[in-house]
C-alpha cells in the first residue's frame, strides 16, 4: 500500500505529497531561493508543513520550522536571523506575524483546516486566506515540477528553545548521499521507521520541535500511514490507535502521565494490540511512569537520549528499564557519552557532572550566525545539551537534571527533577514543577508549582508529608503553590523558566 497522511477527514498521498513538494521547489527557485538559503514554517501539523519542507530540501536550502505561537518580533527575529526570502504560514497565525516579516519576504497562507479549528477553538472565518494573500495551495499547483538533480541534503535547522537570549539556529551542514545514508540509519534505529516494514503512526507532537520533526518527516517518507493529531488528547489517542491499528508512536513523559491519569474503565476500553515500537524522549521519565506504561501496553516501549545538536546519541528498551530504572540507556553504535566536571576533568562511573555527547556519522552543526556559542558547548569533539548525570559501571547513562535547573541550597546540590518524579506519583497530582527562587540565608530553596487533579482537593501539608515519607528532609519544597492551567510549551512540557523568573526578578539577580 503507498504511503499516505490522514489530518481529520483529509488525506494526502505520499506521490501527490512528493509532487507538490517537488512543485514547490520550482516555485522557491524562482525566488532566488537554493542551496544554504531558507523558507520558513509558522505552522501547526498539516500537509504543507510536509509539502514545504521537501521543496526546500530539493533545492539545498533549509526548511525553517518556526514556533507557531510566536508573535510578530520573534517570528520576524528568525526569519531575519536565517535569511529566509519565503514564509509558509496558517491563515489564522498570519496576523500575529506580519508586522515582524521583512518586506522583501514572500508570504504563502494555507486555510487553516477544520481539525485544527476545532482542536483549537478558532474563529472559522480567521481560518481562510485573506483577500490579497498569495495561496500556498494555488501557487504551488501553478510551479512546474522540479526535476533538476537534488542538493546535498540540508536537515531542517531548528531554533533551540532560548533559555537566555534569543533563540539559536542549528544549522547541520550538508550530507552528501553516503553521509545522508548513515544518518537515516542512525534515525531508524532509535525511531524503529524503516521502508517497507509497514509503519503505521500517529504524531502526536508539534512538528516544529526537533524530535516530532525528524520523526513525522521520516514516517511520511518511509511510513504506511501518518496521523496527524493537532492537539495532543489522551483518550482520543487510544482511539486513534485502535482505529487505525497504529504501530509506532513517538510521545514524551507528559503524554505517559496524561495517560495514566486516565479512568481505568477507558484505558480499558480500547484495543492496543497493535503496538509494536513506542519510542520516547524529550526529558526523564520517572520509573514508575515507566514501569506502569509498560504493564498497560506491553515492552513496546523504547527510549533514547540527545538534543538538537547531537542527535540522538543514547538508547534503551523496556527491558533494560526495568533492569535499569531511571536510566536513559546506553550509547547507540557511533554513540559516544563521556561526563566532565566544571574544570574539564573526565569523570568516572558513579560521578555526577555535565553529560557531553558525539554520535560518528552525523553532520557537525553551528549555531546559525553564533559560531561563538557552538564552541562554548563543545569539549573534545563532544556537545553538551546542558544535561546534568552520571554513568554507572555498566555503561548506562543516568540523568540527574538540567544545569540550569539544578538548586544549590546552603551549598548543597538538589536536582528539582528527582522530586517531580515523585510528586508526580501522589494521588491527585495531575502535573507538577520544582525549581529554585532566591533565598537570604541559603542562596536557594525550593518552591513547587502543583496543578491538582480536576476535583481532587490537595493541601500543602499533604504534599509534604507525602515528599518527607519518600525523599530526603532538605528535599522538601519551602514554597509549595497550587495553580490550575500552569503555562506550557506545545509539547505539554511545563515552562518552568515562565514559572521561576518573577521571583528572580524581584530579588534583583538571575540565575
Amino acid at each position: 500500500m503507498d504511503g499516505h497522511i490522514l489530518s481529520g477527514t483529509r488525506e494526502l498521498k505520499q506521490a501527490t505529497m512528493l509532487e507538490r513538494g517537488a512543485r514547490a521547489a520550482s516555485g522557491f527557485a524562482s525566488l532566488g531561493i537554493g542551496e544554504d538559503g531558507a523558507v520558513a514554517m509558522v505552522l501547526r501539523n498539516d500537509f504543507a508543513f510536509f509539502e514545504a519542507a521537501i521543496g526546500a530540501s530539493l533545492v539545498g536550502a533549509y526548511a525553517v520550522p518556526v514556533n507557531w505561537h510566536f508573535k510578530a518580533d520573534e517570528a520576524g527575529y528568525i526569519v531575519r536571523d536565517c535569511g529566509a526570502k519565503a514564509v509558509v504560514v496558517h491563515a489564522d497565525l498570519l496576523p500575529q506575524i506580519k508586522d515582524g516579516i521583512p518586506a522583501d519576504v514572500s508570504i504563502f497562507v494555507v486555510p487553516t483546516p477544520p481539525e485544527v479549528r476545532d482542536a483549537y477553538g478558532i474563529d472559522a472565518a480567521a481560518c481562510a486566506v485573506p483577500p490579497g494573500a498569495t495561496a500556498w495551495d494555488d501557487w504551488v499547483a501553478r510551479q512546474p515540477v522540479w526535476t533538476e538533480p537534488p542538493r546535498a541534503t540540508r536537515s531542517n535547522m531548528i531554533y533551540t528553545s532560548g533559555t537566555t537570549g534569543r533563540p539559536k539556529g542549528v544549522r547541520r551542514e550538508p550530507a552528501g548521499p553516503e553521509l545522508q545514508a548513515v544518518a537515516t540509519e542512525r534515525l531508524a534505529y532509535v525511531f524503529g521507521v524503516r521502508p517497507g516494514t509497514g509503519v503505521r503512526t500517529v504524531v502526536t507532537g508539534p512538528i516544529y520541535h526537533s524530535a516530532p520533526n525528524a520523526y513525522a518527516l521520516a514516517a511520511a517518507r518511509d511510513g504506511e500511514l501518518v496521523v496527524l493529531q493537532p492537539r495532543f488528547d489522551s483518550e482520543e489517542l487510544l482511539r486513534l490507535i485502535e482505529q487505525h491499528r497504529i504501530t509506532h508512536l513517538h510521545m514524551v513523559p507528559t503524554m505517559f502521565v496524561r495517560l495514566l491519569k486516565l479512568p481505568p474503565e477507558v484505558r480499558r476500553k480500547y484495543d492496543l494490540s497493535s503496538l509494536q515500537f513506542v519510542v520516547h524522549a524529550a526529558a526523564p521519565c520517572p520509573p514508575d511512569v515507566k514501569r506502569q506504561m509498560i504493564e498497560w501496553w506491553g515492552p513496546v516501549i523504547n527510549e533514547y537520549y540527545g538534543g538538537t545538536e547531537t542527535g540522538a546519541v543514547v538508547f534503551h528498551s523496556s527491558e533494560e528499564a526495568l533492569k535499569k530504572p531511571g536510566t536513559v540507556g546506553r550509547p547507540v553504535p557511533g554513540g559516544t557519552v563521556k561526563i566532565f566536571d566544571v574544570a574539564g576533568k573526565e569523570l568516572g562511573p558513579g560521578e555526577i557532572g555535565e553529560v557531553y555527547l558525539k554520535l560518528d556519522g552525523f553532520p557537525d552543526f553551528t549555531y546559525n550566525r553564533m559560531d561563538d556559542k557552538r564552541r562554548e558547548v563543545d569539549r573534545q569533539g563532544l556537545v553538551t545539551c546542558g544535561d546534568v548525570g552520571y554513568v554507572d559501571e555498566d555503561g548506562y547513562l543516568f540523568l540527574c537534571d538540567r544545569v540550569r535547573d539544578m538548586v544549590i541550597s546552603g551549598g548543597v546540590n538538589i536536582y528539582p527533577a528527582e522530586i517531580e518524579a515523585v510528586l508526580i506519583g501522589m494521588p491527585g497530582v495531575q502535573d507538577c514543577a520544582v525549581f529554585g527562587i532566591p533565598d537570604d540565608e541559603y542562596g536557594e530553596s525550593l518552591a513547587a508549582y502543583v496543578e491538582p487533579q480536576e476535583g481532587a482537593e490537595l493541601t500543602t501539608d499533604a504534599v509534604r508529608t507525602f515528599l518527607r515519607e519518600r525523599t530526603a528532609g532538605y528535599k522538601v519544597p519551602k514554597l509549595i503553590k497550587f495553580e490550575h492551567g500552569l503555562p506550557r510549551e506545545d509539547s505539554g512540557k511545563i515552562f518552568k523558566r515562565k514559572l521561576r523568573a518573577p521571583y528572580w526578578e524581584k530579588a534583583g539577580r538571575q540565575i
